[in-house]
């Protein structure tokens, strides 16, 4: 009996597009996690590898540092305000709650 009442929860759970909607803003936040880390990794690594004689230099900053830690924080502001403002839903937590946007 209590299994088939789990069961029944998770069908519910399948059929609720919060949890579709859920998912979806999930799966977007990983991929700034993952343009974040690619951005960094690629400056600090693609720029910083090298003698510090031939680094080149930004507002006094080498240009690894600056481009992978100031430009990339910068950049990913700019995308997080983006997702928020045009790309997440406000969902309601109860059941019960009429319609929402999608």
């Amino acid at each position: 009996m209590l299994i088939r009442k789990r069961s029944e929860k998770r069908v519910n759970e399948k059929e609720d597009k919060r949890f579709h909607i859920a998912h979806r803003e999930a799966l977007i936040g990983i991929v700034l996690v993952v343009i974040n880390f690619i951005w960094w990794y690629g400056f600090a690594f693609g720029l910083g590898g090298g003698p510090v004689s031939g680094y080149g230099w930004v507002l006094g900053m080498p240009a690894w540092f600056f481009y992978s830690c100031i430009a990339g924080f910068l950049l990913m502001v700019i995308l997080v305000v983006f997702v928020v403002k045009y790309m997440l839903t406000d969902i309601p937590f109860e059941e019960d709650e009429g319609e929402y946007r999608e």
